[in-house]
């Protein structure tokens, strides 16, 4: 598969049209000729790393988020996977940075010590009843619309007050935004 199949450099004008610049800018910001940044952006020729960290810093991301962009430009369909935790039961689905998934237990259930997480952030948003949220130390009451962010490697536990329904997201923290 070539270059030109496999990376769709185009996302250059969609950046620097968002940046309100013109070739002639991001040439003099990036020292890349403005006849390579426009090949580049009609997918006349394959970039070189070191093109594309001066082009990437003009836009202010790292190179492989640009390498990134340039080979994501179709949407990423999946399907969502059930399973359950104790009395909580899940659909979840994930991608690269992300895991999300959509819970809920009848009143009374508990999921503690939920299967072990990388080093993510978790983010617990309660979308129905009540619950009790345990970290180490610390008990909170959580109701329909608040939610709660913290370090997933801690032990945790969520107890159903009420018949609820809870959104997780577990977000690597390498990647958070």
């Amino acid at each position: 598969m070539s270059l030109k199949k496999m990376y769709d450099f185009s996302i250059l004008r969609s950046l620097r049209k968002r940046e309100n610049l013109n070739i002639a800018d991001v040439s003099d910001r990036s020292g890349v000729s403005a006849s390579v940044i426009s090949k580049l952006e009609r997918n006349q020729t394959a970039a070189e790393l070191e093109t594309l960290y001066k082009l990437s810093r003009v836009f202010g991301m790292s190179t492989s988020d640009l390498i990134a962009l340039a080979e994501s430009q179709m949407a990423q369909r999946t399907h969502s996977r059930k399973h359950v935790s104790e009395s909580f039961t899940f659909n979840e689905i994930s991608y690269g940075n992300i895991r999300a998934l959509h819970g809920s237990a009848s009143a009374g259930g508990k999921v503690s010590r939920p299967q072990l997480h990388r080093d993510d952030y978790e983010v617990c948003w309660v979308l129905k009843g009540k619950m009790f949220f345990y970290l180490p130390g610390e008990k909170l009451e959580l109701n329909c619309g608040d939610a709660v962010q913290f370090d997933a490697l801690l032990e945790h536990t969520y107890e159903a007050v009420e018949d609820c329904e809870i959104l997780l997201l577990h977000i690597r923290k390498g990647n958070r935004f």
